[in-house]
């Protein structure tokens, strides 16, 4: 997986995590040593709380507001989780799984990475807050 944002590399990985959720396309969790954590901060984002893997903290990129989430303290069976940075492909300039350029889930809540082998409905889009 890659992640460019204003000209940079800013994540690139063999070795990140896939997270099948209900009604969503994967999310993609890079372990930090694959991020160039040196281009983020804490963002201003309020934490939220995911009640499977816990509290996530956003993190912000230049003038990009929350582009990446983690979780520095996951719960119970979603410990592989811990400091891995999962970044909305909506809010940077392009996110890749292998050589495909992936699509942004609908929405602004979810993080999702469509590919084209993929075949919805997908949570995220007008009316699906509710599945």
């Amino acid at each position: 997986m890659r992640v460019e944002a204003d000209g940079l590399v800013v994540a690139d990985s063999t070795r990140a995590l896939r997270v099948l959720e209900t009604s969503h396309p994967p999310t993609i969790y890079v372990p930090p040593a694959d991020v160039r954590t040196d281009l983020l901060r804490p963002g201003d984002a309020r934490p939220t709380v995911c009640e499977f893997k816990g509290v996530a903290r956003y993190h912000d990129l230049g003038a990009r507001r929350a582009v990446a989430w983690s979780y520095a303290d996951p719960r119970p069976g979603y410990e592989a989780l811990r400091d891995h940075l999962a970044f909305y492909p909506g809010r940077v300039d392009a996110a890749y799984l292998d050589d495909e350029r992936v699509e942004a889930q609908e929405g602004d809540f979810y993080g999702g990475w469509r590919t084209a082998d993929l075949v919805g409905p997908f949570k995220g889009g007008p009316g699906t807050l509710g599945w």
